[in-house]
């Protein structure tokens, strides 16, 4: 952080890799969910931080359509996992990710972070 003009700490932007993989919520590491195995790693191996989203819809490269519709009811609904960090972060964990997949679809993304703090109570 710098300070700006009124001698406050301003938040710069910072070059950052975005990791999204794209797997099903069936998909399993030994006796755990995959999507929390990835999620746990990360954790262990201090990146910055991971969030799970799972989708309603989505297709692959088979194009079977996964939905949560009542009368079209997948077992293997769309999961993303996000995980940011600076990009040799996230280079280092590429081959642990490797050996955590059977299939799926990693990307890498060049993102521009800027870091939001919490609210402070202001002194009026």
């Amino acid at each position: 952080m710098t300070p700006d003009s009124s001698g406050a700490s301003a938040p710069l932007p910072a070059e950052a890799t975005l990791l999204r993989i794209f797997i099903g919520d069936t998909d399993r590491y030994g006796h755990q969910p995959l999507y929390e195995a990835i999620v746990l790693k990360a954790r262990e191996l201090h990146l910055a931080g991971a969030t799970v989203l799972k989708s309603p819809m989505g297709f692959g490269h088979n194009s079977r359509l996964h939905t949560a519709k009542i009368l079209q009811l997948s077992t293997d609904l769309p999961m993303v996992i996000e995980i940011v960090d600076e990009p040799g972060k996230i280079q280092a964990f590429l081959p642990v990710l490797d050996e955590m997949m059977d299939g799926g679809l990693v990307t890498l993304e060049k993102v521009q972070v800027i870091h939001y703090r919490p609210h402070t109570e202001r002194g009026n």
